[in-house]
């Protein structure tokens, strides 16, 4: 099972970033999980979101984000809309799920058959 998380949404921030202090490399990217195996492909409702500077290639972690960063995280986030968590099965799942189906049909019927 594989686990990856899909970009979303991707804002840039005109703040200050803390680390170069650089007004135009802030990023900020909110992220949503997706998992994967052979029998199916899941969207799940995990949303991850991180701060990064352009500028000097680091990562903005919460602990140093000023409060004019904080305000606008908050306000991005609550315009944020995640995608629907949804499953799509596979041809694989549609394939084994036909398979049971015709054997339990067969077996039904060859009961009853006998018993005629």
């Amino acid at each position: 099972m594989s686990e990856k998380f899909i970009t979303i949404k991707e804002v840039a921030l005109n703040n200050n970033c803390p680390e170069c202090y650089s007004k135009d490399g802030l990023r900020l990217t909110f992220k949503q999980k997706l998992l994967e195996t052979k029998f199916y492909k899941s969207i799940t409702k995990e949303i991850s979101h991180s701060i990064t500077c352009e500028t000097c290639n680091t990562t903005i972690y919460p602990v140093r984000w000023t409060d004019d960063i904080e305000r606008v995280f908050e306000y991005q986030k609550k315009a944020f809309v995640p995608k629907k968590a949804s499953t799509y099965l596979k041809k694989l799942s549609w394939i084994v799920i036909i398979f049971i189906a015709i054997v339990i049909t067969a077996t039904v019927f060859t009961v009853l058959y006998t018993k005629l």
